[in-house]
């Protein structure tokens, strides 16, 4: 995680030395583009006696405008992991011009990443960096926990905010107040090994997929004696959960619903029920998982890029990623998939995902300010066009694959975004999503509170169903809904 910098200070009033007299502020507002706060003059009005001379003062003079430019600053950044060596390169490279334009900040680079489970540790230690990365599921946990700062005020005055991509940014604008800043999203996809599919003369079915097609085609794939898995649907941690949750709504089903000021459990329902049947089609009927199915996100993209399941479900940037750079496959032999509906004619629903960055509530206002400034310092600038347009180069030189993301941080028909659609449009390492697929997309955002807690719950019952031909689904659903309802769901109080 990095720690966001701070808003500017106000300025302090001058405090005028002739008696009787009285003194105005105007409000300070920062502005996170320019580096200045324009401080608001400071007026003083004389009495003087009946019958005596006015004295005849001289107006005020206004204190110099404070610039965070003449500050020294230190903030500690989200830095990428040691095994994404491309990405710490393009960091390097913004860290450099980021401190061209502001010599006066140090920048310390946080090797700690988001974890549910550690978070509430680095807090209370104030160990957190100045800002971090996290997900679209953490926006109301952090929140209500006072871990994510306020940055309402410096997102109304930056340039560029009616040019985010809204669906994207309001997962985390809660009440009204922003919390974080949108890098990228995605809605969560199936990709599909279409090389491996050819192996075994199985044909890929269409975009318009439904859950009859994703079962055949796992099941025809399918090699147990080989290893070979047709699906390998995520079985350990929260991830089990998450994967499973794609289903649940594309069954018609919702995690939470909130009413009359109430969160209440809905995922034990019809929908819920049905989701789960089809995981035990794929386990039980289909012997289409792996035999070790206790696979965290890591493990079942990793069995994606080895070639060892047919199918993975998550953001497809990252399973893209490993799959042609680390995998040695080609972009032709592997497809990105929108989720595959319950029945024919239905939704695509995939779970609205993406990558945020939150600024630490404990760091000064000017490390805050100085933090937003660095997240969108690249945003909307033709330096993010020059660094993307490099950083393909210098995949291509190595011999390695570009994949944007599926959603970005800006809007989609802008012209920025067609300015940097023509780059990729100049080089064959870029992976291109297909239209076709795209135009299938249907995200569905995560619930707003306990998403974590809901996730190991599903996760649990996942792994019996996996373990066990016969679960009593409904008595399983049940028992879990009361679970949240009674340790997270009652305590919550909804404005």
């Amino acid at each position: 995680m990095r720690k966001p910098t701070a808003i500017i200070s106000c300025l302090m009033a001058t405090t005028l030395l002739l008696s009787a007299c009285s003194g105005s502020n105007g409000n300070n507002s920062s502005n996170s583009n320019n580096g200045n706060s324009n401080a608001g003059n400071t007026g003083g009005t004389t009495n003087t006696a009946v019958n005596e001379p006015a004295v005849n003062n001289a107006e005020s003079t206004p204190p110099p405008e404070e610039n965070i430019k003449d500050k020294k600053i230190t903030i500690s950044i989200y830095y990428p992991l040691p095994d994404q060596t491309e990405k710490r390169k393009s960091e390097d490279d913004k860290i450099a011009r980021f401190q061209q334009e502001y010599p006066n900040v140090t920048i310390v680079k946080s090797d700690w990443h988001y974890n549910v489970d550690e978070i509430g540790v680095k807090m209370a230690a104030n160990e957190a960096p100045t800002f971090f990365n996290t997900f679209a599921t953490e926006a109301g946990f952090l929140v209500q926990r006072g871990w994510a700062a306020d940055i309402t005020e410096l997102w109304s005055s930056y340039s560029f905010k009616d040019d985010i991509n809204p669906t994207l940014q309001n997962q985390f604008v809660k009440d009204g107040k922003v919390y974080g800043v949108v890098q990228n999203g995605y809605s969560t996809s199936t990709v599909i090994n279409k090389k491996l599919l050819a192996s075994k003369n199985v044909t890929a079915p269409s975009y318009d997929w439904t859950w009859d097609d994703m079962l055949a085609t796992a099941k025809a794939v399918a090699d147990p004696k080989k290893g070979i898995a047709g699906i390998a649907p995520m079985g350990k941690g929260n991830e089990a959960g998450w994967n499973w949750t794609n289903f649940l709504f594309e069954a018609g089903g919702q995690i939470q619903t909130t009413n009359g000021g109430k969160v209440t459990a809905a995922f034990n329902s019809d929908a819920g029920v049905k989701a789960l049947q089809f995981y035990q089609k794929l386990r039980w009927e289909a012997n289409a998982i792996p035999k070790d199915w206790a696979l965290g996100w890591g493990d079942a993209v990793g069995a994606f890029a080895q070639g060892r399941t047919a199918m993975v479900i998550a953001g497809a940037e990252g399973v893209l990623d490993q799959a042609l750079n680390q995998g040695g496959l080609k972009p032709d032999e592997v497809a990105t998939y929108p989720m595959p509906a319950a029945e024919a004619g239905g939704k695509h629903s995939g779970i609205l995902g993406g990558d945020y960055l939150v600024i630490n509530p404990n760091a000064s206002k000017d490390e805050q300010e100085m933090a937003f400034r660095y997240i969108t310092f690249d945003y909307f600038t033709d330096n993010y066009l020059s660094a993307v347009e490099k950083d393909i180069q210098a995949r291509k030189a190595d011999g390695k694959y570009y994949i944007p993301p599926q959603m970005s941080y800006f809007k989609g028909d802008s012209e920025y975004g067609k300015k940097l659609q023509a780059i990729y449009d100049k080089y064959d390492n870029v992976y291109k999503y297909d239209p076709e697929s795209n135009k299938l997309l249907d995200g569905n955002p995560e619930a707003q509170y306990n998403t974590q807690e809901y996730y190991a719950e599903m996760t649990s019952i996942i792994q019996e169903v996996f373990a066990k031909k016969d679960v009593d689904l409904k008595a399983k659903l049940d028992a879990a809904a009361k679970n949240m309802q009674s340790k997270h769901y009652d305590a919550i109080k909804v404005q």
